[in-house]
């Protein structure tokens, strides 16, 4: 019975291998010149100003959960509209608990200004 999982476990050790090695070719082999230019900070190309220690603002986290909202529920309301014919009533239910949900997720957001760009 054991012998069944060798083919996966051998695949899972070659597919591990494979991403370490990969990711770490380039610092293998790659030339090593450091510089004072290269070690420098980058942003933009402009000089780095302040501490990269700064507090995000909360609009920031907001922002985000509005696209976990939006794109969760393409997710899943895209498949449901596919065979919206075939469902019955249960399913159709359900997907407006869904949206209902879905909707206070987003109330919640508006409430907090999160699309209010100051």
């Amino acid at each position: 019975m054991l012998a069944n999982y060798i083919p996966i476990a051998l695949m899972l050790i070659i597919a591990i291998g494979f991403g370490v090695i990969m990711a770490n070719l380039s610092k293998w082999l790659g030339p090593k010149r450091p510089n004072a230019q290269k070690l420098s900070t980058y942003e933009s190309g402009m000089i780095p100003i302040g501490t990269t220690r700064e507090r995000v603002s909360v609009k920031y986290y907001l922002v985000g959960m509005l696209f976990i909202v939006f794109d969760i529920e393409l997710v899943f309301l895209y498949p449901w509209a596919v065979i919206f014919k075939g469902l019955g009533a249960y399913a159709i239910w359900e997907m407006f608990l869904f949206i209902a949900l879905l909707f206070i997720g987003y109330v919640y957001i508006l409430k907090k200004g999160a699309l209010e760009w100051d």
